[in-house]
């Protein structure tokens, strides 16, 4: 039987899709996110076994609230999609059993053919869009966001619901360019019920310590909401010049 490497969970989840929710955290990440608060979730060989029977049997008993709010259960990580065969499972049987909303919490860092089971048993994805710009997500992630938006493309090309996610840093996601392409790239797709931007905070630093890690934002402080309501402001700008081509 399939097991899952499981950093954590959290049993009243109201940030992570619609309604309360189950939320479990997935051990291992490929992307080294400079902002990220939990750097201790990367490791791939981390996080504590688990069955799928231990993982239901820790959601069942909340069951009436996550039903009662139109909630859920949301897997998030690290990156869930790096243990696609355990995800798909759980989700196959919370649906079958419980007949449970379904929400996945991805920064993308995958290939929709590739995990097209587990985008089949999905009903939400929540899509974490690092950076609009390459060169500006390497630095920040590590990573190029080819692979992001390429799953962004395949959801919207298959009539998949997703939200998309923008964590804002101040010095990182303020040029106006970077904003108005984000928009511009949104506005082509298709199923984007929601877009948020989550300003950036720096609840993280102590593990990045515990860890003996740099944290190379230190000092960088959370963006007002007067920055916030500018970059939404700008995204919307980039949404609509999509809408009259």
């Amino acid at each position: 039987m399939i097991k899952g490497r499981i950093h954590s969970l959290e049993t009243f989840g109201t940030v992570d899709g619609p309604g309360i929710r189950f939320v479990l955290f997935m051990q291992g990440c490929l992307l080294k996110c400079q902002y990220c608060h939990n750097p201790d979730t990367w490791a791939l060989d981390e996080g504590k076994e688990m069955s799928l029977e231990e993982v239901l049997s820790e959601i069942e008993p909340y069951l009436n609230y996550y039903r009662s709010s139109g909630g859920g259960l949301t897997v998030s990580g690290g990156e869930p999609t790096l243990q696609a065969q355990f995800v798909k499972q759980l989700f196959t049987e919370v649906k079958k059993r419980w007949n449970l909303h379904t929400t996945l919490d991805s920064n993308g860092y995958n290939e929709g053919d590739k995990i097209n089971d587990l985008l089949d048993v999905t009903d939400l994805v929540m899509l974490d869009l690092k950076h609009i710009d390459e060169e500006a997500h390497i630095k920040l992630t590590g990573k190029s966001n080819d692979r992001t938006l390429k799953l962004a493309r395949w959801l919207s090309d298959h009539n998949r619901k997703m939200w998309i996610r923008h964590v804002y840093v101040p010095g990182i996601h303020d040029r106006e360019e970077d904003l108005i392409n984000l928009g511009r790239y949104i506005g082509t797709l298709n199923g984007v019920e929601k877009f948020e931007i989550l300003p950036y905070h720096q609840m993280g630093i102590y593990k990045w310590e515990m860890l003996g890690k740099v944290y190379e934002l230190d000092g960088v402080p959370s963006p007002t909401d007067e920055e916030v309501q500018r970059a939404y402001r700008l995204v919307e700008e980039g949404r609509k010049q999509t809408a009259l081509v």
